[in-house]
């Protein structure tokens, strides 16, 4: 007689041609058998509550979970709507309850590598979660959070030695720090910090947390929305990554670092007062982004050999002497740039002043250029001191800003046989001004081309005098194309003439 045991490794086994047994492989679980590391990161392509039920298959996958590293909560509800105010505890719901279980269940000498929340919260839930976490070593903490009051930084984050980036944001209210002396005792091991809603309302200068003496390892900071900032000093000595924004009180800003890389300055400065300033020295500058700020008084940015992409766009204001000044020291101190961007309130102040179509000094290195505008009539002479002021550029992006409220002309087919238009005028008489533009300019594209008259004349001038031209694309982009007919008979017009190069091809999109 077959006993049970023989049965079901029989069971076990099939026949082969060769009339050898095998083992049957089909009932084994192989992904169980996969190393920890291997099956943490397939599990980390899950949403957390779906990783969390896989501890129910066995022994195995609950002791995965109890020591998965990389715990990612911003799957779950962010922001929840409060409880009933009836309720005592109103902010403490679900989620932050299921994070605290989560990490109270843990295993005791399994580390976090990456935690990551959103929670409506109170700052005593707040504040117990990030203690777990700071217990089991977390190197990544994501915190963004809704309190009902301001809270104070958690102060058991700075002297971790685990953690490596730390990111904290308050939807509302916002958050207090401590002393420049309690953030600089700790932090030994922090890389990248990243703030956001403070109130700095009782320290309205912080000229001396970043300084070179403190964050020694830092090489990324993120300041956004610091209520009360007036003066911000940054000179930590490994910082390569610095962004700023939404510091709409700021009136100094000193930023220096022999390996600081990357900047970013968006919305920030106080521009209803006298004597703001800037002061940046950071020789291995390679991409500044200075994004709708408004204009300080003095501007000075030393040592930019080394730039290759920069963005300007200013807020559009009357400009006084000493901030016209000031938005010449921001361009001469760009000149050096391979890639330029200008913002369209950019091009109006460089239109409506006469002082640039002088003094707009010259971008030497530039191949790359990109103007946002809506090309209005008044912005012509200013798009030709821009060019006139890129002698080497290679490519050129018009984007063409349609938002239909500024009236432009639209295009007479009769235009092409009698240059009697002002705009195809003027650009005839920028020809002798604008050679060295013409001779070296290859790649046109201009986005939200709806054939009025000042693109098709400018469309018309690069075509007929651009030497070294190999393409121009035309784009409608997002904007309602002109009736078919109509376009279709400008742009066999504009097939028609002679062009100055015999390589060129244009393209409509």
């Amino acid at each position: 007689m077959e006993t049970r045991s023989a049965a079901a490794k029989k069971k076990k086994l099939f026949f082969c041609k060769d009339n050898e047994f095998i083992p049957n492989h089909h009932n084994v679980d192989h992904i169980s058998e996969l190393p920890d590391a291997v099956l943490h990161h397939i599990l980390f392509l899950l949403p957390i509550k779906t990783v969390a039920q896989t501890s129910v298959l066995s022994k195995r996958w609950r002791s995965l979970w109890s020591s998965f590293p990389d715990l990612d909560f911003t799957t779950l509800n962010p922001f929840p709507k409060p409880c009933s105010s009836s309720k005592s505890h109103s902010l403490n719901c679900k989620e932050s309850d299921f994070i605290t279980q989560v990490l109270n269940n843990r295993e005791k000498h399994s580390d976090i590598r990456i935690l990551r929340f959103r929670a409506r919260l109170s700052f005593s839930r707040l504040n117990g979660l990030i203690r777990l976490a700071i217990r089991h070593k977390v190197q990544v903490l994501d915190v963004e959070v809704f309190t009902e009051d301001y809270f104070n930084f958690p102060r058991c984050v700075i002297a971790s030695d685990s953690l490596r980036v730390f990111k904290l944001k308050s939807r509302r209210p916002g958050f207090r720090l401590p002393p420049s002396s309690v953030m600089t005792s700790g932090f030994r091991s922090l890389q990248s910090l990243s703030l956001s809603r403070i109130s700095l309302c009782n320290q309205p200068s912080l000229s001396d947390m970043f300084s070179e003496s403190s964050f020694l390892l830092l090489k990324k900071l993120s300041l956004d929305t610091c209520f009360g900032l007036k003066h911000l000093r940054v000179g930590c000595r490994a910082l390569q990554d610095l962004t700023l924004e939404n510091c709409f009180e700021l009136q100094g800003l000193d930023v220096s670092g022999s390996k600081l890389e990357r900047l970013r300055i968006a919305k920030c400065f106080d521009g209803y007062i006298e004597k703001s300033w800037v002061k940046i020295d950071a020789p291995r500058l390679g991409v500044v982004l200075w994004e709708h700020n408004a204009l300080s008084d003095n501007i000075c940015i030393e040592n930019l050999s080394y730039l290759h992409k920069a963005s300007i766009g200013l807020l559009h204001e009357d400009i006084s002497v000493a901030k016209l000044q000031s938005v010449s020291n921001l361009f001469s101190a760009l000149s050096l740039a391979h890639c330029l961007t200008l913002e369209s309130n950019c091009i109006e102040i460089l239109s409506n002043n006469n002082y640039f179509a002088v003094y707009l000094h010259q971008f030497s290195n530039l191949k790359s250029l990109e103007l946002h505008t809506g090309f209005k009539k008044n912005n012509v002479p200013g798009l030709a001191s821009i060019f006139r002021s890129c002698p080497m550029l290679h490519t050129l992006i018009l984007n063409i800003i349609n938002d239909f409220k500024t009236e432009r002309r639209q295009w007479n087919k009769d235009l092409w046989e009698m240059s009697n238009s002002e705009e195809e005028k003027y650009w005839e008489s920028q020809t002798l001004n604008l050679k060295l533009f013409l001779h070296h300019l290859k790649i046109v594209k201009i986005l939200g081309f709806l054939e009025c008259e000042n693109e098709v004349s400018l469309a018309k001038f690069l075509l007929k005098h651009g030497k070294a031209l190999e393409e121009m694309i035309l784009s409608t982009g997002h904007c309602k194309a002109r009736h078919s007919l109509q376009r279709q008979k400008i742009r066999s017009q504009m097939m028609g003439f002679s062009w100055a190069s015999s390589n060129a091809k244009i393209t409509f999109h």
